[in-house]
């Protein structure tokens, strides 16, 4: 049996530029949409394996969130875009066990080992671990939305309070998907205004 002690060592091989310098500034909440543009700068030793990268439309960018805080006392909680309890694992909460993010982005152009990008979720110096082709042979109608789909459609209704959090679970920004527009609710907002941890075996530059 794998132990749950076991760690692991990750070098960061870019950084992102992005126009965002404060979590409150990333559009959030139900219905919002990702379209700011920046760029994904690549260190220099790792420029060659951006070889034929252009020819996609689209990548997967693994990143940090290296500012998050503290890890939450529970892996279960009420994410602002909801107002019901989930866990970590199915939701976009940057304080997870291994604070990891993944993002989809356009990619618009390559000069040398700087992308420039469509699609920005991250803060500005955010650490990157990785650069994929998006490649999805899954169709739109088999595709699941889970409890988002039922929190959509609890807001249409009117129904539902997305500012509400479980006591003792998560605060700060959960992303969830790529479409919120609820805002947060000030007091986490105001509290949490650079919510990304930095994992102590990861070797980032500045």
């Amino acid at each position: 049996m794998e132990s749950s002690t076991a760690t692991f060592a990750f070098r960061a091989v870019g950084t992102v530029r992005s126009p965002y310098t404060a979590t409150g500034e990333i559009p959030k909440g139900l219905g919002a949409e990702h379209r700011a543009e920046g760029t994904i700068e690549i260190f220099p030793e790792y420029e060659a394996a951006l070889q034929d990268v252009e020819g996609f439309s689209h990548l997967y960018v693994l990143w940090v969130f290296d500012r998050a805080g503290a890890l939450p006392e529970t892996w279960v909680g009420t994410p602002p875009a909801d107002d019901r309890p989930h866990g970590v694992f199915a939701t976009r909460s940057p304080r997870r066990p291994n604070p990891l993010a993944l993002t989809v982005v356009e990619l618009l152009r390559r000069e040398g080992r700087i992308l420039h990008v469509r699609g920005i979720d991250m803060l500005d110096g955010t650490p990157v671990l990785d650069v994929k082709p998006y490649l999805s042979s899954i169709s739109e109608e088999r595709l699941r939305r889970g409890w988002l789909a039922e929190a959509e459609a609890r807001r249409a209704a009117g129904g539902a309070n997305l500012g509400s959090r479980q006591p003792g679970g998560w605060e700060g920004r959960v992303d969830i998907s790529p479409d919120f527009d609820a805002p947060l609710p000030p007091e986490i907002q105001g509290a949490f205004e650079d919510p990304r941890v930095a994992p102590q075996v990861l070797r980032t530059r500045k």
